[in-house]
């Protein structure tokens, strides 16, 4: 207590006590993080709205509007476009392709017995996914539904998949896939999100998810017939325990339901860059259009750009507050009018670095570095290259997900059906589910990195299959996203052609020296 108190005290005590204690609550809030980023009393944090609230009110309560706004920015702003087109691209490509990797130590199999039955497995599967009869609309094939599938999840934030039985003449195989766009899956009537339905994900009293609503029609679609009707679909079956839909998302909160786009965190960012390129353009293209503004001491309300253009060339004749501009337009003046040149200072030579600016924001937030977003390579090669390998970390993350939740489970539905109709023989598949994942094991590999500088990273490739740190299949696929064993069989063929056609040679040379 120091003296001011101490004088309080002597003839107010109860005020000093007030005093003491306030001093006492003011030294506990000015601890830790309140006197940081918690503070209430700095005024560089008195305006910051951040009252959060659970997953169900920070994302399912705005996830139509997140994803109709993602939409929109995909359709129209070329960055997003850019970052989401980057990311299917790189983690999708052409499709990831199946690398049967049986368990045949577990399953008593020889190596060449394993390596048969793998061979057969991927000859069966690709006769099913090379066709576009797996896919239930019959539009594309399993390659190309990978790439819808996927650019699906990260422009609306999820998406699902169901795996219906449908017989088709001359098709051997009956699954299907059905893609459902993230809109569908929705609460019965449009009615409010409780707390054991989210959005059309509907969970029990121990937050698992038990049933997915989803309508008969996009809730968005304008002309439709018919008023729309919810299926009322099981997770998982009653009867074989397996998945009857596959949900694609990423979580970023425990108890979250539904996924977020991945622009996200970026729509705002996004959006006012987009106006503010097409205001630059919008600009620049008028600059273009006009040199000189004619300065008149009449007082006539005319159009302040003069008749220049016919009016069989006018765009908007019918609008008289349309004013139109020509390329190369010459503008007659009149009595008291002269002719006053102007610098429009267009294009912008600040726009560049601006958009730079914002642009490495945006790709630090979606995990995409600049380079890969502009698609413009102009710094070093161990900047580029640098660049690169941070970019594959986030695209190997999205394949393996991919790979998880898509390819791997369809693959797995596929072999059921094929050992039960026989075409692949794997006994004791039904019977232990260790023997059954011995039969599905697989690596779904997809389109490589590339390379900036092929010598250098062919030789590191090289000396880490000499030392042990890898292996002559991984790097194959990780180079060229090739397969190592079919590619030695290839060079064995190639060889094995390339020395007849020399014996040939050698034949025919020898027989023309023995002939002279």
């Amino acid at each position: 207590m120091n003296v001011i108190d101490r004088a309080i005290a002597s003839f107010n005590p109860e005020k000093a006590l007030r005093r003491e204690f306030a001093r006492k609550k003011l030294d506990f809030i000015n601890t830790g993080y309140s006197n940081y980023g918690a503070s209430r009393s700095k005024k560089s944090l008195l305006g910051w709205l951040s009252r959060g609230g659970s997953p169900k009110e920070d994302i399912s309560d705005n996830i139509k509007t997140l994803r109709q706004r993602s939409r929109d920015l995909f359709m129209g702003a070329p960055i997003a476009t850019s970052a989401l087109k980057t990311t299917r691209t790189n983690v999708i490509g052409a499709g990831l392709r199946l690398k049967s990797q049986i368990d045949g130590e577990f399953l008593g199999l020889t190596p060449e017995e394993t390596r048969n039955l793998e061979t057969q497995i991927e000859r069966e599967f690709s006769l099913w996914a090379e066709s576009k009869n797996c896919d239930v609309e019959r539009i594309n094939d399993f390659y190309e539904l990978q790439q819808v599938a996927f650019l699906s999840w990260i422009m609306n934030g999820d998406a699902f998949v169901m795996l219906p039985t449908i017989k088709r003449i001359n098709e051997i195989y009956d699954i299907r896939i059905l893609l459902i766009e993230a809109d569908r899956v929705c609460n019965k009537n449009y009615v409010s999100n409780s707390e054991t339905l989210q959005e059309g994900v509907e969970t029990n009293e121990n937050g698992e998810i038990t049933y997915y609503h989803i309508c008969s029609r996009h809730p968005l679609a304008t002309t439709w017939d018919k008023a729309p009707k919810w299926i009322k679909v099981k997770a998982y079956g009653s009867k074989t325990g397996r998945p009857n839909i596959l949900h694609l998302m990423e979580s970023e909160r425990i108890g979250q339901r539904r996924g977020v786009p991945i622009l996200a965190p970026v729509i705002e960012a996004l959006k006012q860059l987009s106006r503010y390129t097409e205001a630059e353009l919008m600009a620049a293209v008028v600059s273009g259009m006009f040199t000189v503004f004619i300065e008149s001491k009449n007082t006539d309300d005319g159009n302040v750009f003069g008749s220049n253009i016919n009016f069989e060339d006018e765009i908007d004749s019918d609008d008289d507050t349309t004013y139109e501009l020509g390329n190369g337009a010459v503008v007659q003046l009149g009595e008291g009018e002269t002719a006053k040149e102007i610098n429009p200072g267009r294009p912008n030579t600040a726009f560049d670095g601006f958009v730079n600016a914002i642009t490495r924001q945006i790709g630090a937030a979606l995990e995409i570095p600049k380079e890969l977003l502009t698609k413009e390579f102009t710094a070093s090669y161990s900047a580029s290259r640098a660049a690169l390998l941070e970019a594959w970390k986030m695209f190997r993350m999205r394949r393996t997900w991919m790979a998880n939740d898509f390819c791997q489970p369809i693959f797995v539905e596929w072999m059921h059906e094929a050992v039960a109709k026989g075409r692949i023989y794997a006994p004791g598949f039904f019977n232990n589910p260790l023997i059954r994942k011995a039969y599905c094991n697989a690596e779904w590999s997809g389109p490589s990195a590339g390379q900036l500088d092929p010598n250098k990273e062919v030789d590191a490739a090289i000396k880490r299959i000499d030392n042990g740190f890898s292996t002559a299949a991984k790097e194959t696929m990780e180079l060229t996203g090739g397969d190592y064993y079919q590619n030695i069989k290839q060079r064995k063929q190639e060889v094995t052609l390339i020395e007849e056609v020399r014996n040939i040679v050698r034949e025919a040379e020898q027989s023309k020296i023995t002939n002279s």
